[in-house]
């Protein structure tokens, strides 16, 4: 019988939003998982599956929701502008899940067809070159001012926290001086996706890229490490340490909420993923309302404008193949209608 939601904490949800968009936090979990793993097999259930049985009116306002949101269906879509030949945009999931890197009908032949690929960053392909550019900065992931997650976290928490990371083969001590939500994001993943990630695989934006270079195809990214190293610093640390906290607490049960989230990803329901994170959310925290706005707006809306502002002179030129992460199409604030805004003629393949 799956678990029902309604227990999850709410931080934890959000935070996985985040590792759901930010194409970092996939590439961090690929130094950091250095230990042999094995490989196994993902046994997570669908949660909206059990709130649609358990609590049929709240799901039915969830579907609703969803439906409401500008540009929510879909994962593949074409780009046209005047005179130059059609491009492509691909709405992607940080993971190597075998099923979300079996792109929809006809965009594997759009990526063999583009003369540019475009992700989110381009210094992905370089692990040492991007490792070095996180580490130019390093008040960005470490505390440097003497302070540890061994200082702000109350003696309950650190406990919690503390057997969380020994479950993953992790000692608080050697990492407490890192920022919160670079330990979070080792952890809001579930063990199959990490055993994974330990054996190289790539997750699917990262593939897409490294297929382009075997190609011979120019790679180019929308924006850098660094600057969404800088979109998560811009949140309260106050968030980071309760959803790093409530991330570790949900233990076993992070191979259901990402399950939830991967069947979402491959209906192509990229407008559905939100309304459901919230409704699996206990309701009437403020703080945690106020959080997510705030998510919301640095993590997603922010980037998305400079995303479209930097696409549009690549896609001016056509022939474009890009990939991001799918929350960043849908909305009012998405890539698709932003790039509509933009002069492009932007209609759903797939």
């Amino acid at each position: 019988m799956p678990r029902l939601v309604k227990k999850l904490p709410s931080l934890s949800l959000w935070f996985l939003a985040a590792v759901h968009v930010l194409v970092l936090a996939s590439f961090f979990l690929v130094l950091l998982t250095v230990s042999p793993a094995r490989a196994q097999e993902c046994h997570g259930e669908n949660l909206l599956k059990a709130l649609e049985r358990d609590d049929p009116q709240r799901y039915d306002a969830v579907i609703n929701e969803g439906i409401k949101v500008v540009n929510g269906k879909g994962l593949f879509w074409k780009i046209e502008g005047k005179g130059s030949a059609p491009s492509y945009l691909l709405g992607t999931m940080h993971v190597s899940d075998p099923r979300v890197l079996d792109m929809p009908a006809g965009a594997a032949e759009a990526h063999a067809e583009a003369r540019t690929i475009v992700i989110e960053s381009d210094e992905i392909l370089d692990d040492k070159k991007a490792m070095a550019a996180i580490l130019a900065k390093p008040e960005l992931t470490m505390f440097t001012d003497g302070r540890s997650i061994e200082s702000l976290l109350s003696p309950d928490d650190l406990a919690i926290l503390e057997a969380g990371l020994k479950r993953r083969g992790l000692v608080l001590s050697a990492v407490s001086r890192m920022k919160p939500w670079m330990l979070a994001s080792f952890v809001a993943l579930p063990a199959c996706e990490l055993a994974r990630k330990a054996q190289n695989a790539a997750f699917l934006d990262k593939k897409i890229a490294l297929d382009a270079v075997a190609a011979g195809k120019p790679v180019k990214g929308l924006e850098t490490l660094d600057e969404q190293l800088t979109a998560m610093a811009e949140l309260p640390l106050e968030f980071h340490l309760k959803s790093l906290v409530e991330t570790v607490k949900l233990g076993d049960r992070m191979e259901d909420v990402v399950e939830t989230m991967t069947e979402l990803y491959l209906q192509g329901e990229t407008g559905l993923t939100i309304p459901a994170l919230k409704a699996v959310t206990p309701s009437g925290a403020g703080d945690d309302e106020s959080a997510y706005v705030a998510f919301e707006s640095t993590i997603i809306s922010q980037r998305n404008h400079k995303m479209a502002e930097r696409a549009k002179p690549l896609l001016i030129d056509g022939g474009v193949f890009m990939a991001v992460g799918a929350l960043h199409l849908p909305g009012e604030d998405g890539l698709v209608e932003l790039l509509r805004k933009q002069g492009f003629a932007v209609t759903l393949v797939r």
